[in-house]
Parts: structure tokens; sequence; C-alpha cells
């Protein structure tokens, strides 16, 4: 089986962001094939960037990954939404507010990947996780309901993972947070669940 697996710059002022970190972690199972790919923080640059690694790869399934600030644990993603309402702007100055990804698409798209037996891998391997009914209306969801949008058209499962912050990144905003070590260990065991 072949997956895209994919991350996201820093934005937001911060230095790092924990998902690109993961992505550099994570090592093939036994059984799949992965192909890495970092996203732009971008509302057009995501879904294009996305796109373009698809028609490359030919994946069976995409997997994206990024932070949520916040967030005490992994979190699938169960639905993407048709909406974008930025609190800040994304790295490339865009901050669309109260608008449509797609103006006559479907209002939303759910999961196509198993995430609640991804969460229950990595509650299983001691890691927190939890299956998250809303992946905000930031870039992470634009880019999940656009994903999700290609793999309705051309028969590809994808979804969404979300990370919590790094301990690093939390202590300045007394955040909760998760070890590196930690999140690529329950990435990696939801990956087992995809072989």
């Amino acid at each position: 089986m072949k997956l895209l697996l994919t991350a996201f710059e820093p934005f937001g002022g911060e230095s790092v962001n924990p998902s690109a970190l993961v992505l550099e972690q994570i090592r093939e199972p036994k059984g799949l094939r992965i192909a890495k790919a970092l996203l732009p923080v971008s509302f057009s640059g995501a879904p294009s960037t996305l796109l373009q690694k698809i028609d490359r790869f030919c994946p069976d399934a995409v997997l994206c990954l990024g932070q949520a600030a916040g967030r005490a644990a992994l979190t699938p993603e169960r639905i993407g939404i048709n909406w974008m309402d930025a609190s800040i702007p994304d790295n490339d100055g865009a901050q669309p507010r109260r608008s449509r990804i797609r103006p006559d698409g479907p209002d939303a798209y759910f999961s196509t990947l198993p995430v609640y037996a991804m969460a229950d891998a990595a509650q299983a391997a001691g890691i927190p996780a939890q299956v998250s009914l809303s992946a905000g209306a930031y870039v992470c969801n634009c880019t999940l309901y656009c994903a999700l949008e290609i793999g309705a058209h051309r028969k590809i499962a994808a979804g969404f993972v979300h990370v919590p912050c790094l301990p690093m990144q939390a202590a300045k905003k007394q955040l909760p947070s998760m070890t590196l070590e930690q999140m690529t260990a329950g990435i990696s065991a939801m990956l087992d669940v995809l072989r």
C-alpha cells in the first residue's frame, strides 16, 4: 500500500511545527510504502501542493498531519467542513473570513480513514488519542476538505491527524503538550492500522 504522509511548516510566529518533526521521524512500517511532503501553511498553496504530490505519487491513501495548540492528545479528524474563518493570517498573509472553500461544494466530507481504530491503536500504545469532530476553520481544515474532495473523485482514502504542541512551545503559553517521541509513537501506531 502506498501512503502520502504530509505535515506543515511553522506558522503563527513559531519557529517549529511538531507535525513536520514527526514527519521526519516516521519510518516505514512493513507493508506500507510512504512518500513524505511538507505543505505550506497557505489556504491556496497547501491544497495545490497536496494535489501535485498526489499526481506524482499516486497513493492509495493520504494522511495529513498538523498542529493544534491547546489539545492534549493526538486527534484524528472525523470531518472536514466547507468553511474558512482564519483568526490569524496564513503564511502568505491571506486571512479569509466566513467564506466557503468551494462555493458549490458539499458542506462537509467525512474522513475515509478508520479514525476510531487509529485512535484506539495510539491509546493501546500508551499515547493519548481521541477522535475529533472539528478540524477548525484554518489551513488544516481546508487541506483536509480538499484531500477528501480529491479522494472522493479518485477513490483515494484520506484523513487528517492533529498533534499537540511540543513542551518548548507550550511552556510559553501554558498549553497542553506532548513530546516528539510520544507523537511519533502514536502516529506510528496509527500507521500500523493503515497497512
